[in-house]
């Protein structure tokens, strides 16, 4: 590994501790408190999400695995349209900072497992959620007793999901999505803008809000106040969460859209015109398409949740926290499976 790549590693590193860091000590009103958990708060600002990020050990085996499952996935357009007339094969950080997590056009279901004890009522209900993007789209969901490929939490930490293809390289006594708080009591749009969301980062989406045209439109220094008045976050969670933009070049997206799922809501105390990012609370059409086109039906049957399963399920290990674990517990992915 020469200089140069060894400090892009160092880079990548440092930019999943900050993030890590970051969820790990969630201002007020980053989840479900207790009070929401049993009904849900009137008013208020409205919970954060952040997509969880890999230690940066694992970024460029993580984008390996996502271009092995979805060549798509590999930033090919870029690496050309960067290259200019100094053409050099890219270095495998700068890679994998490029490099999208769809889980490809081949249709396929995803395993669900919860980590605590959690009611068949309960888990079709979230499960059924998670489905709703196989309107349009060709992955599904379904609860099994055994350890997930996509592991739910109720527990501590807010919301957060990894997204994509990164879920396969998490420890399996760790959770991929936590939805902290969830019973059966929040109102059925709770279960639409919070699941359906999370969900949206599993399928590999990333944040709509940081978009390079809506970032442009939120002034620094009044997010800075307005996230440490409502959320506790410092400037540098700000910076991560809602300041730094996404590399258009590692998207296959559809023009920003400030009122997708995926969009958080930002009001117009902190954008330059005064004007609000509406934010989604629920999938709308444009976002149905994308996932129509990135996850295409090909007329296959799909596993949803087990309706009419009425069993306990109980957890399918301890679960772990949403920052780095020990290298030892790295997963050793194989994408023929």
């Amino acid at each position: 590994m020469n200089g140069k790549e060894s400090k892009l590693y160092e880079a990548l590193a440092k930019i999943a501790a900050a993030a890590n860091e970051a969820l790990g000590e969630p201002g007020e009103g980053h989840g479900h408190g207790q009070e929401e958990a049993e009904g849900g708060k009137a008013g208020g600002e409205p919970p954060s999400c952040t997509p969880k990020s890999l230690p940066g050990r694992l970024l460029v085996k993580a984008a390996e695995t996502a271009s092995k499952i979805n060549p798509v996935n590999a930033p090919l357009s870029a690496a050309f349209a960067q290259a200019g007339e100094g053409f050099q094969v890219m270095e495998p950080a700068r890679i994998a900072l490029l490099t999208s997590k769809y889980w490809g056009a081949r249709p396929r279901t995803l395993t669900v497992s919860f980590m605590e004890t959690t009611s068949a009522s309960l888990r079709n209900k979230i499960i059924s959620h998670m489905n709703a993007w196989t309107r349009t789209g060709s992955v599904a969901f379904a609860w099994t007793a055994g350890a997930g490929q996509v592991r739910i939490s109720r527990g501590g930490g807010g919301y957060f999901s990894y997204l994509g293809t990164d879920v396969l390289h998490i420890p399996k006594n760790r959770q991929t999505m936590n939805l902290q708080g969830f019973t059966l009591n929040p109102p059925e749009s709770e279960y639409r803008r919070v699941v359906r969301h999370e969900t949206g980062h599993t399928l590999g989406c990333p944040h709509e809000h940081m978009r390079q045209a809506l970032v442009a439109r939120i002034d620094p220094q009044k997010a800075y106040d307005y996230f440490l008045r409502t959320q506790g976050w410092d400037k540098a969670t700000v910076d991560a969460q809602v300041l730094t933009s996404l590399s258009e070049a590692s998207l296959m997206a559809t023009p920003p859209d400030q009122t997708s799922i995926m969009c958080y809501q930002l009001p117009g105390t902190i954008t330059r015109d005064g004007k609000p990012i509406t934010g989604g609370t629920d999938i709308n059409a444009t976002d149905f398409a994308f996932i129509g086109k990135v996850y295409p039906k090909a007329g296959a049957a799909f596993a949803l949740a087990g309706a009419g399963a009425e069993e306990e399920g109980g957890p399918a290990a301890a679960p772990g926290g949403g920052g780095d674990w020990d290298e030892s517990e790295d997963v050793e992915v194989d994408c023929d499976e």
